[in-house]
């Protein structure tokens, strides 16, 4: 690969970077053909998208600080070919994917990942991928902000309620008393 097509493969990369949500880095050493194609399919299904980093092209990225402020040191710690996975959407599905597939598949192994441009170790990126999904925790927070609304209505309804209890009780003693 020459100059010119290194510059404009970092140009990409770096502008892949600058738009996802999260990048998360593996080591995809010792995965067939079939298997990293099956992972590909399952991140793109999420909307996540998947390059092979080499060492110098990230080395040029890291210079600009796209990577954050550590971004040669993650450039040292990564060390050969490495997969990285942009997600542009929902980042925490695309850390399950990748997740589910390392305990799947021993070769597979996360090294870090960037949460814009905060590093994270592999246990954030399992932490991030054990996280409900954006729906479950969209319906989560509307259940906490109904709460309130819900109990102020259940009071507002107490006081006619306990209205029409004490006027039946009255009704029911003058019934009574009337009859004897």
């Amino acid at each position: 690969m020459d100059r010119t097509n290194k510059t404009e493969l970092a140009t990409e990369l770096k502008t892949k970077f600058e738009k996802a949500k999260v990048a998360i880095f593996a080591d995809y050493k010792g995965l067939k053909a079939l298997e990293a194609d099956e992972l590909r399919k399952a991140l793109r299904a999420k909307g996540t998208e998947v390059k092979v980093l080499k060492n110098n092209i990230g080395r040029l990225i890291a210079k600009d600080g796209v990577l954050g402020e550590d971004g040669n040191g993650v450039m040292d710690r990564l060390v050969g070919p490495t997969l990285v996975a942009f997600a542009y959407e929902d980042p925490a599905a695309a850390a399950k994917v990748i997740n589910n597939f390392a305990k799947d598949h021993e070769a597979l192994k996360i090294k870090e990942g960037l949460l814009g441009k905060k590093l994270l170790r592999p246990a954030d990126v399992t932490a991030l991928a054990e996280l409900p999904s954006k729906e479950v925790l969209l319906a989560q927070l509307l259940g906490v902000l109904n709460g309130p609304a819900r109990s102020f209505v259940t009071v507002l309804a107490a006081v006619p309620r306990g209205l029409v209890t004490a006027l039946s009780a009255i009704e029911k003693k003058k019934a009574e008393g009337g009859q004897q």
